[in-house]
């Protein structure tokens, strides 16, 4: 396959918003197996007397389309009309999966209902953003020749002006060489791109699509190579290739990015961006579908695997199968360009955004707040101690003017960018939201935390906030500190030793 070759493909801000509103102009077929994903979150504190087994107490509850149909959800989330075509049974699961459809405003289902069939339903129980159990209910054998006849004669109709059709094999059993055929005759027809995120022993089945998506557990299963390392991967894509008849295969690596295998040329290897890792539920589907809606806009395969590997990064960061917005896309991007210590520094307005994120996940938000002017090790070990009473740590942090009117015109000694920077710089502190009144009362009723937290110099009676954070539920927490260690003190020190020189 040529000579190997390892670079980034350059995505300038200007470039990914070019190339989603060209996107929004066009329109994706999505076929394959359908399915409704549930997620059951709660709280575990204790094991079962019967078992040794967690008991969750059930909170909260949320249902999504899956399968396929998260990839629409992605397409829909990116501004792009979308058809979805797939199977359900004739059950109240079908129903559900109906209405969700149809709440989509930029979703057009085109479904074939097969009779004593179940429409495939999977719940995950999640507590402390972590998943404890999944529950699949499916039927995954093979469509009756009738419903697979109806699926492939609606993709006609369905495929009409659209850019690409993405197929999303599950294994379920709406993906049949017959599907194929049809998917690829549309396709044909509508001068659009095919797409495939493959399941199973072997490609060959797809015929001569333009792209498959596998990652890299699937590409060593279709081909019995080994891919862990870039040679590796590049002699699997090799393999691959010649036993199948697709233009191009890219093998999705998670934290290592994509690697791109195309006839007759080297093979790419693209990296991907550190990022943090909440829940890796739907993330293939997130990459198929900035595939498939960058291809459908026009795009070389190189910019559309630059947006997918952008896009899945920032999917795993949120809990559940979650999509990608455009908004979700260009912050990801701008935060690339951002130191870590920077990154954690937000707004009131994302900080909300962040705190939702990590409260439906399942994860107990703690808050503290102060001026932290000079920081020192009695404030290192206090927000340690902050930290670990909780999941993830916001410090609402005292705007200049603020410290102003509390410690008098010489404080504060460093600004507030200077603070921001050092306190997010330490491993404890999760989030920084600077706040302008003289409490941080608006910012806890706004982020409404789990645990508020302050220094055992205090009373809870005397914590700002500490009444509103019961009435929901919360709880306040007083924090040890270390004795001989204040900003005051420091100030002093410094002074006294500047009046002896």
């Amino acid at each position: 396959m040529g000579r190997k070759t390892r670079f980034e493909f350059p995505m300038t801000l200007s470039d990914i918003q070019a190339l989603l509103d060209t996107a929004a102009q066009r329109r994706v077929l999505c076929v394959g197996d359908l399915m409704v994903d549930r997620f059951v979150y709660g709280e575990v504190n204790r094991i079962s007397p019967e078992a040794p087994i967690p008991v969750m107490s059930r909170r909260d509850e949320s249902v999504m389309l899956g399968g396929v149909g998260n990839v629409a959800r992605n397409l829909a989330a990116l501004g792009v009309g979308v058809g979805l075509a797939g199977v359900v049974g004739d059950d109240a699961c079908a129903d559900v999966a109906a209405r969700l459809i149809a709440e989509e405003r930029l979703i057009e289902g085109w479904l074939v209902v097969e009779h004593g069939r179940r429409t495939t339903e999977k719940v995950r129980y999640v507590a402390g953003g972590q998943q404890l159990l999944r529950v699949d209910a499916e039927d995954a054998g093979a469509l009756s020749a009738d419903t697979g006849q109806r699926l492939a004669s609606s993709l006609a109709d369905a495929a009409k002006g659209v850019g690409a059709i993405l197929i999303s094999d599950y294994a379920k059993g709406a993906i049949t060489p017959a599907l194929m055929q049809a998917c690829r005759a549309a396709a044909q027809a509508a001068g659009a791109a095919v797409v495939v995120d493959p399941k199973g022993p072997s490609l060959a089945p797809y015929g001569a699509v333009d792209l498959i998506k596998p990652n890299g557990k699937e590409l060593a299963l279709v081909t019995g190579l080994p891919t862990g390392t870039d040679a590796e991967v590049e002699a699997a894509l090799a393999k691959a290739l010649n036993e199948c008849e697709a233009r191009a295969i890219v093998v999705t690596r998670a934290g290592q990015g994509m690697s791109i295998g195309v006839r007759g040329e080297a093979v790419r290897h693209v990296r991907a961006a550190a990022r943090q890792v909440f829940d890796v539920s739907g993330a293939g589907d997130t990459a198929l579908a900035a595939l498939g809606a960058s291809l459908a806009a026009g795009a070389s395969l190189d910019q559309a695997v630059a947006l997918a590997i952008l896009a899945s990064g920032v999917v795993v960061g949120k809990a559940g199968t979650a999509v990608v917005t455009p908004q979700d896309l260009m912050e990801a991007e701008i935060a690339a360009h951002l130191a870590p210590a920077e990154a954690k520094i937000a707004v009131l307005d994302h900080a909300v955004e962040t705190v939702a994120a990590w409260r439906r996940a399942g994860l107990k938000v703690g808050f503290t707040n102060g001026c932290f002017d000079i920081l020192h090790r009695g404030h290192v070990s206090y927000l340690a101690g902050a930290r670990a009473a909780c999941d993830r740590l916001v410090v609402g942090l005292n705007t200049d003017a603020s410290v102003k009117r509390l410690k008098g015109e010489a404080r504060p000694v460093n600004d507030l960018e200077s603070r921001a920077l050092v306190l997010a710089g330490l491993a404890s502190v999760d989030l920084v939201t600077p706040f302008a009144e003289d409490t941080p009362l608006h910012l806890i009723e706004t982020l409404r935390p789990d645990l508020l937290m302050k220094g055992a110099d205090y009373t809870e009676a005397g914590v700002v906030g500490a009444a509103q954070v019961r009435s929901w539920g919360g709880d306040v927490r007083l924090i040890p500190l270390v004795d001989g260690y204040s900003t005051t003190a420091a100030i002093s020190r410094m002074s006294a030793r500047d009046a002896a020189r």
